[in-house]
């Protein structure tokens, strides 16, 4: 067992990529994290997966990040893990739902 649990964990490693972002950078926020929720106005696979992009604030801890969110979201935290963001690619103008 310790022979399979040591191969596993070093496939699993190889694959592994360590998520870090720098404050000031841009990033999309996942929305899809909880089933049976109506978001935008769509429902199920038509649903927006991520929105944003948001800016990075600071780092807190070594897995969240507060990000700045805009005034119709203020509703909701703005701490997430890292696990929740994406790293945002497009231009600076482009906006996702």
């Amino acid at each position: 067992l310790k022979t399979a649990r040591s191969r596993q964990k070093s496939y699993a490693d190889k694959r592994r990529k360590p998520l870090e972002f720098e404050v000031g950078d841009r990033v999309l926020l996942k929305v899809s994290l909880w089933k049976g929720v109506v978001r935008f106005g769509k429902k199920g696979k038509l649903a927006p997966r991520y929105v944003g992009p948001f800016e990075i604030v600071r780092r807190v801890g070594q897995v969240a990040y507060r990000l700045k969110l805009p005034q119709e979201l203020s509703c909701i935290h703005d701490m997430f893990h890292v696990s929740n963001l994406k790293k945002c690619l497009a231009e600076s103008d482009a906006q996702i739902p």
